[in-house]
């Protein structure tokens, strides 16, 4: 009850701009959460996608391997970075062999399927970096807005000193604990939005890396025919 007293009292004591300021920085943190929240479950999302690629070279042939990667998540496959990235691969390749007398046709079938492949994962690479930005930004200004709402805080104990001719506790304990406050709210989000940044940007890297992994040996059967290894494998 008496932190509840307290919070009620900062905001009854407190002006439009520190209402205001209190309202942003509640504002920034639920958005960092908020984002936090759906990056994180995306990240999980797409690691349970990953421990399916190997399905796709299970499959007697590769329409057969995409299909495996679509069954993977049969409601979510435009969001399948790995099923887009083989589906561009599969479709680069087939078009590079059925046309004749254009403009790529001075690119051999390597270079083609390297850049097909490779604007596939720039697109995912876009996807999964949405969102960092907001946190960058929440964890780099919220604790410069709460120093604002502190100095704001501070000023109001001086009016107050001023407007009294006294310093005492009971005139400056409301604009001094209005000071605090802000400085604490301001630490409260940030300190979230950073650590989440950081953890969402691993979590980021682990799935890029198992991407280009996949795109790699995507490459070599789709130029080669055969997977990275799997003809030396097969010879031993």
């Amino acid at each position: 009850m008496e932190n509840q007293a307290g919070i009620l009292n900062f905001w009854q004591q407190g002006d439009a701009i520190t209402h205001i300021v209190a309202l942003l920085l509640i504002g920034m943190s639920v958005l960092s959460w908020v984002v936090i929240v759906m990056k994180a479950l995306d990240i999980v999302r797409l690691k349970r996608m990953a421990q399916h690629v190997e399905s796709f070279w299970h499959s007697s042939n590769l329409d057969e391997g995409l299909a495996a990667l679509d069954g993977a998540t049969p409601h979510a496959a435009n969001t399948n970075p790995f099923y887009s990235l083989a589906k561009q691969g599969h479709e680069a390749s087939a078009h590079h062999r059925a046309t004749q007398e254009q403009l790529h046709d001075s690119l051999d079938v390597s270079d083609w399927v390297t850049r097909s492949l490779r604007n596939a994962i720039d697109d995912s690479t876009a996807r999964l970096q949405a969102g960092l930005a907001v946190l960058a930004s929440i964890g780099s200004t919220a604790p410069f807005v709460g120093l604002f709402g502190t100095v704001w805080g501070i000023y109001h104990a001086l009016i107050s000193m001023g407007a009294s001719g006294q310093v005492g506790m009971d005139h400056v304990a409301g604009p001094i604990g209005e000071a605090l406050i802000m400085t604490a709210l301001g630490l409260v989000v940030a300190v979230p939005a950073v650590l989440g940044y950081n953890a969402l940007v691993r979590g980021n890297k682990f799935i890029l890396g198992q991407l280009n992994r996949f795109a790699h040996d995507l490459h070599a059967f789709l130029v080669t025919g055969a997977r990275v290894g799997q003809r030396n494998h097969a010879g031993v």
